[in-house]
């Protein structure tokens, strides 16, 4: 409640943002996630680049940093569409460039959390170092991450999930 409210005073509504992104069985699927970006910014491109992007708003910045923006993904649980832990789902427009090997992602519910996420948690930081964030994030970022999904679609079980769970929350609060 205490986010929606400082997100109404300063950006105004919508709250959420919905973005389709490509789940279990490569099947579409819509993200609910805080809107932290001015309204129709995607248009300008999908991925977030650097710490202070324009598109983003002053809230919307220290939602991303702290990670609140994703909350609302819990209604994805709810509804069935996302677990806790398991694979990001990634946008069509990516997914479409994955191997065959690399499709064994959509094997499994897509979740808020995994070792990617872990490993990748300032992304938007090494994409700003780069000259083509785009080139960057699929010739090198996306790959490594398929790696680490597929590391975990290996060895998943819900002790593994509890501590992905607890690293997740330790690295946000660090």
């Amino acid at each position: 409640m205490i986010i929606c409210i400082a997100m109404i005073f300063s950006c105004g509504f919508p709250l959420f943002y919905l973005q389709t992104r490509v789940g279990k069985n490569g099947k579409d699927f819509k993200l609910f996630k805080f809107r932290t970006m001015h309204l129709d910014a995607d248009k300008k491109g999908l991925l977030t680049v650097g710490g202070r992007d324009p598109r983003v708003t002053s809230i919307g910045y220290y939602l991303r940093k702290y990670k609140l923006d994703e909350l609302p993904q819990l209604f994805n649980v709810l509804f069935g569409t996302m677990s806790l832990v398991g694979p990001r789902p990634e946008v069509r427009k990516y997914v479409d460039l994955y191997t065959k090997e690399q499709q064994q992602v959509l094997s499994v519910k897509p979740g808020i959390t995994d070792f990617a996420s872990l490993e990748y948690i300032n992304e938007n930081d090494l994409l700003a170092k780069s000259d083509n964030p785009e080139k960057t994030y699929i010739d090198e970022i996306m790959p490594a991450k398929l790696a680490l999904n597929a590391k975990y679609i290996q060895q998943q079980g819900w002790l593994i999930d509890v501590k992905i769970i607890l690293s997740t929350l330790l690295k946000i609060v660090k």
